[in-house]
């Protein structure tokens, strides 16, 4: 009895901390912050940086858009008159916010085809891989947040046609984008090397 009560417990502590590592950062408008609270971001986040070439700071951002750090975000559902809860307007999903086919392009394109969306560590390298691609694509530099931006979210043939541009809202939201990821690189410059070189990964 007293075996099966501690296999229980210990379960329970697991799944306790597993939630827990899924949470979004307490202070999200912050970067070092967020990294002193979730240490394996960081890794995972210059990782990506040194792969595609975008900066952690523009990474950051975009999935901060998308999702706010949540692991299971989704897009609100639409309304059936006014009340009853309708289908999602796209299948949309995860940290990225990235859509079923755009997800399999990832996968089979960058050789990881066992990751997720809801995996930060995934995550993060799709939005650099995708950044890396506006750049074939649509000539966008690797840390122009704000373009980038606009292709993540009207995908490179929309970015092209500039669809975006009968979208006020959407440039809005991409200076917003920009403007988080200068803040975030401002913070970054000034807290990065208390995250360098330690004893769990010698950079």
């Amino acid at each position: 009895m007293m075996y099966s009560t501690c296999k229980i417990f210990v379960l329970g502590m697991l799944l306790a901390l597993a939630g827990c590592s899924s949470l979004p950062p307490a202070n999200s408008n912050n970067i070092c912050d967020i990294f002193d609270e979730k240490p394996s971001w960081y890794k995972d986040a210059k990782k990506a940086e040194k792969h595609w070439g975008s900066s952690v700071p523009v990474m950051m951002s975009i999935m901060y858009q998308e999702s706010q750090f949540k692991h299971n975000a989704r897009p609100a559902r639409t309304k059936i008159l006014w009340v009853i809860p309708g289908p999602r307007p796209s299948d949309a999903f995860g940290y990225p916010q990235a859509k079923d086919d755009v997800w399999d392009e990832y996968q089979d394109q960058s050789g990881n085809g066992w990751s997720r969306r809801d995996n930060f560590g995934d995550a993060i390298d799709f939005i650099g891989w995708y950044n890396k691609q506006s750049q074939k694509r649509s000539r966008i530099g690797l840390n122009d947040s704000y373009n980038l931006y606009l292709a993540y979210h009207e995908g490179h043939g929309g970015y092209n046609r500039a669809t975006y541009r009968k979208k006020n809202w959407l440039m809005n939201t991409a200076r917003k984008v920009e403007d988080r990821s200068q803040q975030y690189e401002y913070q970054l410059r000034n807290c990065e090397e208390r995250f360098k070189g330690s004893w769990w990964w010698p950079f």
